[in-house]
């Protein structure tokens, strides 16, 4: 059974860092990515990681996001950068398995605010 473990999220001042974790288990992953909601809204894809390393970002965070993984831990990371008020939303961590199967974590609220 997959399961996934959020974790990093909080509160944080305009221009701050934050770094988000999750940690997957229960099977072998390709890509891992991360995606947020704010209410209202549709979820949208913030960044992605193939098992080889190969990364894509969302536009309007290109240069200040950097998506990583470990993948002997079955890990995925975002640090944060230089976050704005914009930023706040919920970051769900999302997995793709190589049996083509695809996960969504619980979620971990972020919140940019002074």
């Amino acid at each position: 059974q997959v399961q996934l473990v959020e974790s990093g999220g909080g509160l944080v001042q305009p221009g701050g860092s934050l770094r988000l974790s999750c940690a997957a288990s229960g099977s072998t992953f390709n890509v891992m990515g991360w995606y947020r909601q704010v209410p209202g809204k549709q979820r949208e894809l913030i960044a992605v990681i193939t098992s080889g390393g190969r990364t894509n970002y969302k536009d309007s965070v290109k240069g200040r996001f950097t998506i990583s993984r470990d993948n002997a831990k079955n890990t995925v990371y975002l640090q944060m950068n230089s976050l704005r008020p914009e930023d706040t939303a919920v970051y769900y961590c999302n997995v793709h398995t190589t049996q083509l199967k695809e996960y969504w974590g619980r979620g971990t609220q972020v919140t940019v605010s002074s």
